[in-house]
């Protein structure tokens, strides 16, 4: 019996595009063994496994144009410009606005990896449900922690970066997890490969006080490319579907629109279409 897996690369406002992707393999009834989660599509899985269709959304298109949730001012105020502990925290506790169900959560079966950057050794961690506790959520916010942008977000101790950094779409690890059936969901187009420019300031920024993970941040766009490649390769002998967005809608990974997050989420949703008849074989 194959193992099915669904990884989200995240991607920042992007990553709507999955929260359309996992609201239809919702209504669908679509449900996978295994789940990986970079960054905000860590998110987009922990509403997914809860069984909270819509959920992601309203915080794509509701939450995300508060100054609490994303603003200059937070980034002024405490070096982060998206307050993970209040997208995380106040939002989502049991006594937030909107609240994980996490009891549903807690009974998916699915294994769940979300994967995170040791901000001092540049190594990899990968995170499993075991992490989780109610009103617990921080390996979500410590795979999400964009370099620069966020300070590194600490967890028993040792500070985590974005995930995208050390291992962007680990099909890898799935394949190393036994997984033989591998959705995968990108947020920029499947065919034109990930530049370096954008992350040289930054990389310059991190290495005063974070050179491992700077080094990895100057090099992300060759690791990307070179394992969304790998996928293809999957792809072709069937044991992969990539499931990616033919246009980026005007969105980045800090800058969104209210017209091109309702785009980029439509698509998700029509272009799932294929998942079903992929992970059944």
């Amino acid at each position: 019996m194959s193992k099915t897996a669904i990884i989200d690369v995240g991607g920042g406002y992007r990553a709507i595009f999955g929260a359309g992707v996992f609201d239809y393999c919702a209504d669908n009834d679509l449900q996978f063994d295994h789940c990986y989660g970079v960054s905000a599509g860590s998110a987009n899985l922990a509403s997914f496994m809860a069984r909270q269709p819509g959920r992601t959304y309203r915080f794509y298109t509701q939450y995300a144009f508060r100054k609490e949730y994303a603003s200059p001012r937070n980034f002024v105020r405490e070096r982060n410009f998206v307050d993970l502990d209040y997208v995380y925290g106040t939002l989502s506790n049991h006594d937030g606005e909107d609240p994980m169900d996490f009891d549903a959560f807690q009974r998916n079966p699915a294994e769940l990896t979300v994967v995170a950057c040791n901000a001092l050794d540049g190594s990899t961690k990968y995170f499993d449900k075991s992490d989780v506790t109610n009103d617990h959520y921080d390996i979500f916010k410590a795979s999400s922690a964009v370099p620069v942008a966020c300070e590194p977000y600490v967890i028993d101790g040792v500070p985590y970066f974005d995930g995208g950094i050390a291992d962007p779409v680990p099909v890898a690890q799935a394949i190393e997890d036994g997984c033989d059936r591998i959705v995968l969901v990108l947020t920029r187009l499947k065919d034109v490969p990930r530049t370096q420019h954008k992350d040289v300031l930054p990389a310059r920024i991190l290495r005063r006080h974070y050179p491992e993970a700077a080094e990895l941040l100057l090099n992300r766009y060759r690791l990307y490319n070179e394992e969304v490649e790998l996928a293809k390769r999957y792809e072709q002998e069937g044991r992969v579907l990539i499931v990616a967005p033919d246009d980026l809608c005007g969105l980045d990974t800090l800058s969104k629109n209210y017209e091109g997050l309702g785009r980029m989420y439509r698509k998700g949703y029509a272009f799932a279409s294929s998942i079903g008849d992929f992970i059944r074989g």
